[in-house]
């Protein structure tokens, strides 16, 4: 099993850690392979050396569909101008969109990234706090694919490719069916599915425990149980946030700023109360692992300030070790 930690491919953010070979000194000295990185496309780092890489997570837009499908009173509604939506989304049609996706997929494979991740859902700002959704998972998952086949054309199976689940609509992991459509519908013969344990848990804000969410999670890979062996990766975490959500979403707060980008970044901090990257803590996680027994475990856990990072990770690894010795 090749285990890694989260972590982008930026100048800005390999700067507290002393360099890349510092980093990897210290995740080698906890029995860790590298990283699965992120290509951060404003401060991308050229120094960083790929023998440490040990996988790779696509770039991604959470509200792309519309612009995909060129749903321009939609862009217009959400952003206010076809000037903000081409400098959000650095282009200003479709194959702009696409053109960015080929060129981190080049990098990635630069790197010789034994697989990638991509994220199968779409979510707008008013839809991460009204949790009333704009498209269905029907309509995501038909978008994602012809999204995926096209990048993926022409492209030589050296790697696999992951499609990650999230708790917004599109892949959601809840539903085995809509899961198998998305798989069976993707062109490339080393397609799988990297599962997000934290998000899983963000779909039923019934739970409470990490107890609850381990038997929800176990519920929803048994679920999955004819294709239980396309889950060749998992970002290892836990969210216990339904509290939160039901609490805080249903409408758009009063004070959300007009400014696509005001209201994106009041946003950001709502979103990481919902999507926490706690650790676990409860050694019957493990279960999760001995059901599945994944090719690649990423620890996906929070990545600020640095320190805390590491030290969720060492406290998940003591968790994982707990759970095995019991």
């Amino acid at each position: 099993m090749i285990q890694s930690i989260n972590f982008p491919i930026s100048t800005y953010s390999i700067a507290p850690y002393g360099g890349w070979e510092k980093l990897g000194k210290q995740l080698y000295d906890l029995g860790l392979d590298g990283i699965e990185g992120i290509a951060d496309l404003d401060n991308l780092d050229a120094s960083f050396p790929s023998s440490l890489l040990s996988g790779y997570h696509m770039i991604f837009y959470p509200d792309w569909l519309d612009f995909y499908m060129e749903n321009k009173s939609e862009l217009l509604r959400k952003f206010g101008s076809m000037d903000m939506v081409e400098q959000f989304y650095r282009g200003a049609k479709p194959e702009d969109l696409m053109k960015q996706f080929k060129e981190d997929l080049t990098f990635a494979l630069s790197m010789h990234t034994p697989y990638v991740v991509f994220h199968v859902s779409d979510v707008s700002i008013e839809e991460g706090y009204t949790y009333r959704w704009l498209h269905t998972d029907k309509e995501v998952l038909d978008g994602s694919i012809n999204f995926i086949n096209e990048l993926l054309r022409d492209v030589e199976p050296t790697f696999d490719f992951l499609v990650e689940n999230q708790w917004w609509p599109g892949f959601t992991f809840t539903d085995s069916k809509k899961t198998e459509y998305l798989l069976s519908n993707i062109e490339y013969p080393r397609v799988g599915i990297m599962l997000d344990t934290g998000h899983l848990i963000n779909t039923n804000t019934k739970l409470r425990t990490q107890a609850e969410g381990i038997d929800y999670i176990l519920k929803m890979i048994r679920l999955h149980d004819n294709i239980k062996d396309r889950i060749l990766g998992i970002h290892f975490h836990q969210s216990l946030s339904g509290r939160y959500v039901q609490k805080h979403t249903g409408q758009l707060p009063d004070d959300l700023p007009g400014d696509y980008y005001e209201a994106y970044s009041m946003e950001y901090p709502h979103i990481e109360r919902i999507d926490r990257h706690n650790p676990w803590t409860d050694p019957r996680c493990v279960e999760i692992l001995e059901e599945v027994r994944p090719k690649y475990l990423t620890h996906e856990l929070s990545s600020k300030p640095h320190r805390l990072q590491l030290t969720a990770v060492k406290r998940q690894l003591r968790t994982i070790r707990q759970g095995y010795s019991v």
